[in-house]
């Protein structure tokens, strides 16, 4: 049995999977860089090893470190968390080599289905539906022409090594072939040190639609349903749902058993997801599957019922399933919304810097994956992915209800933040009515990132009664004691007079 896990990762993952362990009584290791010496995953771990630099690639990159980390504190396994380590199979092959635990599927698995040529090769083979393109790397590119002249345009010439969108590009004139195929190749070499790239018919009008999948070390392997992630900015995700306002209950069964067909295919074991793109007729492909946890994990957790990263653990541990496909129902609707430290109205340019302010929204049916408190300094080097919040309600209606209240309390001052860009989202009335796309953000661009003047006025007023209402605290602390306050603080008559101005 797992006795200790060492955390590969930072953020609000690194919380999140720490507090699975803590329920389980299993201490946990946090291992951090120059820029996270503060952060919150390095306060909650049991222990902490510091591992180096602030750039990803002289630490949290750096498989030599982690592994030293983990021997240094006697760690007997590994949580990839997702990003940096957790789809590199030299990794998770290190850790069997070292006898360690990687909390995760086997190397096989990830390097079949990580990369996208290899993946549809074997998905074609498995009876499971895959977009219409090639089985294999482009040559040339008098191979690229012939093969768009006989599928035709539009088509996505993708990187086979790729994810979150780089090395993609959307060719919808033959003229553009050339240059788009040379730009993609790039772009792959760059990020991913490999320029294979390969082309597939594009999809107009498209949903991306993902399952999640978990298998045990026994062939057991069950699928936890769907999620609606269309809501997407340049390929990244900005709001996820469950279930899928799109799918019938048929499809929905029929894509479910593809999704178990596709993981059984590379006898997978732990927590994955199969990615599909389906159209407005309801037919479905193969995008690609994600062999770690995904960023929007907490939707499926809250509608069906199930810790995941408890299961992966006790997959981890050679335990089996403890339930089966029958036994697994959707109950309710979820919704995540992604914050970011970026400003919408300028581009979503990064705001890294310190927060002056936080008050998270509570209340039934919410939760909350963050990782940042007062005073913390967000810094430049990651993701500016700063929380999760995720809400649960009966039906979509209640959970779009609850997730405007949720972002309504949500409070963050010092950087500029995304929470006024989402409320926009869930006012918007395409999101509203379910009848969206890959295309949302884009189409309605301009409404979602125009401020108001509401907008303006409530965040100038959110900033200054923030620092008055932590002015009076000092002030009230230093004359009264620690356990005095002001009675009434500037910041909860603001929140006061704001709710008024909104009826």
């Amino acid at each position: 049995m797992i006795r200790k896990v060492l955390v590969a990762n930072r953020g609000e993952i690194a919380v999140r999977v720490m507090r699975s362990c803590r329920e389980l009584g299993i201490p946990t290791v946090a291992v951090y860089s120059e820029a996270d010496r503060k952060a919150m995953h390095v306060r909650y771990a049991d222990e902490a090893v510091f591992i180096g630099p602030s750039p990803s690639q002289e630490s949290y990159l750096v498989i030599d470190k982690i592994i030293a980390a983990a021997k240094q504190t006697g760690a007997d396994a590994i949580h990839p968390g997702y990003g940096f380590l957790s789809e590199n199979a030299g990794f998770a092959q290190r850790c069997a080599d070292e006898g360690i635990i990687f909390i995760g599927p086997s190397p096989y698995a990830i390097n079949t289905m990580g990369d996208k040529i290899t993946a549809r090769k074997t998905m074609i083979a498995a009876g499971v539906p895959v977009v219409p393109g090639t089985e294999s790397a482009i040559t040339s590119d008098e191979e690229a022409l012939a093969i768009i002249e006989r599928i035709g345009v539009p088509v996505m010439i993708k990187a086979s090594a790729g994810g979150g969108g780089k090395g993609m590009r959307l060719v919808k004139d033959p003229k553009d072939v050339l240059s788009s195929l040379r730009a993609a190749r790039s772009e792959a070499r760059a990020a991913f040190g490999d320029d294979a790239v390969y082309i597939e018919k594009y999809i107009n009008s498209p949903h991306h639609i993902e399952y999640q999948i978990l298998g045990d070390q026994h062939g057991n392997i069950v699928h936890l349903f769907e999620r609606e992630c269309s809501v997407q900015r340049r390929h990244q995700k900005v709001v996820e749902e469950t279930p899928s306002p799109l799918l019938t209950p048929e499809v929905r069964a029929e894509m479910g058993r593809h999704a178990v067909a596709a993981a059984a295919a590379v006898n997978y074991y732990g927590a994955g997801t199969i990615e599909f793109i389906v159209d407005e007729q309801l037919n479905y492909y193969f995008l690609e599957m994600n062999t770690r946890l995904q960023v929007e994990h907490p939707i499926t957790e809250r509608v069906v019922g199930v810790d995941l990263v408890k299961q992966q653990i006790n997959i981890a541990n050679g335990g089996k399933l403890p339930f089966r496909q029958d036994d697994l129902v959707q109950r309710g609707h979820a919704i995540e919304c992604r914050i970011y430290a970026e400003d919408p109205d300028r581009n979503f340019m990064p705001s890294p810097g310190v927060i002056r302010h936080i008050t998270e929204p509570l209340g039934l049916g919410v939760r909350h994956d963050g990782y940042v408190y007062e005073g913390y300094e967000i810094p430049m080097y990651y993701d500016p992915m700063i929380s999760k919040l995720v809400v649960w309600g009966s039906d979509r209606d209640d959970a779009i209800r609850r997730m405007r209240r949720a972002l309504y309390e949500y409070k963050i001052t010092g950087v500029k933040t995304s929470i006024k860009f989402l409320e926009r989202i869930m006012e918007n009335k395409a999101f509203a009515e379910g009848s969206y796309n890959t295309h949302f953000i884009e189409e309605h661009l301009e409404e979602l990132t125009t401020s108001r003047e509401c907008d303006r006025t409530c965040e100038d007023l959110a900033v200054i009664t923030a620092f008055l209402d932590h002015t009076n605290r000092l002030a009230a602390a230093s004359v009264k004691g620690p356990e005095a306050s002001p009675k009434d603080s500037p910041w909860k008559s603001f929140g006061r007079r704001n709710s008024i101005n909104r009826l």
